[in-house]
């Protein structure tokens, strides 16, 4: 049995109004048999909307372990960014419970916004890697996480599994899944640099706009912007203008906020798209 919802059926979910569906969808989605796998590579697990498989390379000498998670969706599904839009579930990878290892990060490359009618999705319509690194996982005993993601067509299916890396006792990295996890690592874009970073930002008293200012490359085309703001919203509408001393100006719209949102003290998140020049940062708010 798979748990659905009709995507043209909802509104606007926040991630605290999606955790009934990530309850009611551990155990309901059905994972049919797995295919065989690569020697770093968990099995592929497989549902209606598309198959995902964990990679691992082999651990270094820090402790680190890097990989990635292969989503692949169907053609016509889509799958989701860390802040999915209107409608959709946000990635999550964890650590089988009482594991020893930890996921220390998970890196995102750049989506697309995706429009639905009058809904708006921000995440992938095309195979998506994301890289992950553990912290002291293991090389000779087999590491599982559970990853719980979403893949949407006219329905919208949670999809969970618990992929399950076994021991590399060799320590070999298999070349093409390595080429695979270092080409990821490579798509997730950069934080500031001199060149190509924020400025300042400053949200409106009204919380209606906010405003960025950016140092850019003097030839960077005109940008477009992903903002992250409260958990479940994220934010894409953006104009640009120019600024005093050759700097950009980014002005987004932004929409209703959580009821007696507070922003002092938050940290939102941004991602500028400039040509196939990419910065991403956070913007700290007093």
């Amino acid at each position: 049995m798979n748990f659905a919802m009709s995507c043209s059926n909802l509104s606007v979910i926040s991630r605290g109004s999606r955790a009934w569906m990530v309850a009611a969808a551990i155990g309901l989605v059905s994972l049919f048999p797995a295919m065989p796998s690569l020697a770093a590579s968990s099995d592929w697990a497989l549902n209606e909307g598309g198959r995902m498989r964990l990679i691992l390379l082999p651990k270094e000498a820090d402790g680190t372990r890097h990989g990635a998670l292969v989503i692949e969706p169907k053609q016509g599904w889509i799958t989701y960014w860390k802040e999915p839009g209107d409608v959709g579930i946000p990635p999550a990878i964890t650590p089988a419970p009482g594991a020893a290892y930890t996921v220390e990060r998970v890196g995102f490359p750049v989506p697309k916004v995706l429009t639905n009618g009058d809904m708006t999705d921000v995440g992938y319509d095309h195979p998506v890697t994301l890289p992950i690194t553990l912290k002291n996982a293991p090389d000779d005993t087999a590491v599982t996480l559970s990853a719980f993601v979403g893949v949407c067509q006219n329905i919208c299916i949670p999809f969970q599994a618990d992929l399950s890396v076994p021991p590399d006792e060799d320590g070999i990295a298999n070349s093409v899944e390595t080429a695979l996890v270092r080409s990821a690592q490579a798509q997730v874009p950069p934080g500031p640099s001199p060149e190509f970073h924020v400025v300042d930002h400053q949200l409106g008293a009204d919380q209606r706009e906010l405003v960025v200012r950016l140092k850019m490359p003097a030839d960077a085309v005109s940008p477009k912007a992903f903002v992250s703001g409260p958990s479940g919203h994220v934010f894409t509408h953006s104009v640009a203008s120019r600024g005093a001393d050759g700097e950009t100006v980014l002005t987004l719209p932004i929409g209703k906020l959580p009821k007696k949102y507070k922003i002092a003290g938050k940290q939102w998140g941004i991602l500028v798209v400039s040509g196939d020049r990419t910065m991403e940062t956070t913007l700290a708010f007093d």
